[in-house]
């Protein structure tokens, strides 16, 4: 069946597809009880907030995994996860946990925006610095950087008040069920543009995963497509980010899942394939959370083991060649 898949992957998609219909049903029917117009509301939002983070975390990494030529390399490995965690928690060093709280969720939202967009920035010096090595370059220079802005962070919370650290931990902490309805219209604002952006730039994204010597000579201006796709990437990433907290395996989970089930080094396919399976992974995960464990367990967490197996199995898979 998956060799059926591979070589016709237009069936796989349309299996995807089915999965996640049927994951929305169950998770908008499954368990109500009560007024249907207030169920449908209550649980649309939150569907709304939950496809809205499935796409931005899909798109994102795969479109990183495109620019880098790397399936291994996410967004979150690169330091931005890590970057937000630092931010969040200087927040709290130098306003305390009331006055942080206190801060519009939308005001915060475009600031992790505009902090997560100048790192990206920053670090695209660095991809084109150093001709055929800048990619190896930019890898290396991104985690130094995750290193170290965990690092920091870390210590800054060891001198928090124990209290403000526990408050600070559960803001930190990823979490698919408390998420900010309040950001969801910007957020969609946001995807939505960038969206728009990255339509204008489909046609590259084939060309861009041949490579950068191939994407010259095919009349693609390398630099600045490139440099437009991160900092692209940069604004799904604080969506996401920003609406369920730092997610750091499952961007990896999705494309790894995607790029094995069509077989296909095409970004239709590619695209479509690891945005359903994130819808998959969170609406019917969430479903199975809800209805069947009573939320005795994270999903967070589920999805984050999942991934990081995907995570060791690539990289055994790369060190075997």
């Amino acid at each position: 069946m998956l060799r059926n898949f591979q070589s016709r992957p237009q069936w796989g998609l349309a299996l995807l597809l089915l999965l996640a219909l049927l994951s929305i049903l169950a998770f908008m029917t499954v368990g109500a009880k009560g007024s249907w117009s207030f169920i449908l509301k209550f649980r649309g939002i939150k569907l709304a907030a939950l496809i809205l983070v499935a796409y931005s975390v899909a798109v994102s990494t795969v479109l990183f995994q495109t620019v880098t030529n790397n399936r291994i390399l996410t967004p979150a490995i690169m330091g931005f996860d890590s970057l937000f965690i630092l931010g969040h928690t200087l927040l709290f060093f130098i306003l305390g946990s009331a006055q942080s709280l206190s801060i519009d969720p939308r005001l915060r939202f475009l600031a992790d925006t505009l902090l997560l967009m100048l790192f990206a920035g920053f670090l695209y010096r660095w991809l084109f610095s150093a001709g055929e090595r800048s990619l190896h370059l930019l890898v290396l220079v991104g985690i130094i950087f995750g290193v170290l802005f965990r690092s920091l962070a870390q210590f800054i919370q060891r001198l928090l008040d124990p209290n403000e650290f526990m408050v600070l931990t559960d803001t930190l902490f990823a979490s698919f069920n408390s998420i900010d309805t309040r950001l969801l219209l910007l957020a969609s604002g946001a995807v939505a543009l960038t969206s728009i952006a990255l339509t204008g730039l489909f046609h590259c994204f084939d060309i861009l995963a041949l490579g950068r010597t191939f994407a010259i000579n095919l009349g693609i201006d390398h630099r600045r497509v490139v440099t437009q796709i991160l900092l692209l990437v940069s604004v799904l990433i604080a969506v996401s980010t920003a609406l369920v907290g730092p997610i750091l395996f499952f961007g990896l989970l999705v494309a790894a899942l995607s790029h094995y089930l069509t077989g296909s080094s095409q970004h239709r396919y590619l695209l479509s394939a690891a945005v359903l399976l994130a819808i998959i992974f969170l609406v019917g995960g969430q479903v199975v959370l809800e209805r069947l464990f009573a939320f005795d367990t994270a999903l967070a967490i589920v999805i984050e083991f999942l991934g990081g197996l995907v995570f060791i199995a690539l990289v055994l898979k790369q060190s075997a060649r």
